[in-house]
């Protein structure tokens, strides 16, 4: 019996809705597949007809331009048509529930849906319902996980460092508010990293997250030895409840990324960041458009990551 609700019968991709418990032979077929799409963008002509006919659904109940923008850009060079809906100001203000909006759209023959959601658990909930011949990707629910963010992400560290058997990498920053953070972990741990630390103070991080498999640090100068990848985390000021931390200034000095802090990293360390920045309270300037940031890379792969993974879903 499959209990994967991400797979179907064949052991193939129906749905993405997180990295966890999808096996290495999927991501790796996901991080190949983007590979032959990233020349695309360097043509003159970027588009290929591999989603010719079929109707993807942008439902976007949170704000993101990144996300969604790139997930445009990457559907309709797989020429598919895009239909972006500001929900916002539509159905759910009125109070239609998620599952009516679905199943409406549905029945005007949606083949791909591409959600993010506050709410953790929406796009599990969403593929539950659809139709056996419609897709569902998450583009980010509640804390919960963003799998095509930790996917661009493993993309770019193959693209610099060639291999995750020998790699030690640093996610730091606002860990328990992060859904990007859980959605690395389970990645970076499934290709084979053998270690990964989280850097954080003790009021930024989720209980019981050893469990993940992380190295848990509280010193920056500490946790940033000897390593290979530094992930640095948005300050999610927005979904704190209460006083997480005395002030930005304070995080900024104990936290924050500069380039005095990267030093203690090996030379060659890459910086990332999944967006958006807050300059000087994450990350110092100098670091971020410095020499060994990858962060706009980042924003570049995402394109054809998010091309491979709607093609192998259309293709299942």
């Amino acid at each position: 019996m499959n209990r994967n609700p991400q797979l179907n019968k064949h052991g193939e991709l129906q749905h993405l809705l997180t990295t966890e418990g999808l096996p290495v032979s999927i991501l790796l077929h996901i991080l190949d597949t983007a590979e032959s799409f990233a020349g695309v963008t360097e043509r003159e002509v970027k588009k290929i007809p591999l989603l010719r006919g079929k109707s993807v659904f942008n439902l976007f109940f949170e704000s993101s331009t990144r996300t969604r923008t790139t997930f445009e850009i990457a559907a309709k060079r797989l020429s598919a048509d895009v239909i972006n809906l500001n929900i916002a100001v539509s159905a759910q203000s009125k109070g239609e529930t998620l599952l009516d909006t679905v199943n409406n759209l549905s029945a005007m023959h949606a083949d791909m849906f591409v959600v993010r959601h506050s709410q953790s658990g929406a796009a599990h909930m969403m593929a539950s319902h659809v139709r056996p011949d419609i897709h569902v990707i998450n583009a980010g629910d509640g804390r919960h996980a963003h799998p095509t963010q930790a996917l661009l992400d493993m993309f770019t560290i193959r693209r610099y460092k060639k291999d995750f058997h020998n790699l030690r990498v640093a996610i730091v920053g606002d860990i328990l508010h992060s859904r990007v953070a859980r959605s690395q972990i389970h990645a970076l741990t499934t290709l084979g990293v053998p270690e990964v630390r989280v850097i954080a103070p003790k009021t930024l991080l989720p209980s019981r997250v050893e469990r993940l498999g992380v190295h848990i640090y509280h010193d920056i100068t500490q946790g940033m030895k000897d390593i290979d990848v530094i992930i640095m985390l948005r300050l999610q000021n927005e979904r704190m409840l209460g006083a997480s931390l005395p002030s930005t200034e304070e995080y900024f000095k104990y936290y924050g990324l500069t380039q005095e802090k990267l030093t203690l990293a090996k030379q060659d360390a890459i910086v990332m960041h999944p967006g958006p920045m807050n300059r000087g309270v994450e990350i110092d300037s100098a670091v971020a458009d410095g020499k060994q940031s990858v962060i706009l890379p980042q924003v570049t792969f995402g394109i054809a990551v998010r091309m491979a993974v709607m093609s192998i879903l259309a293709g299942n």
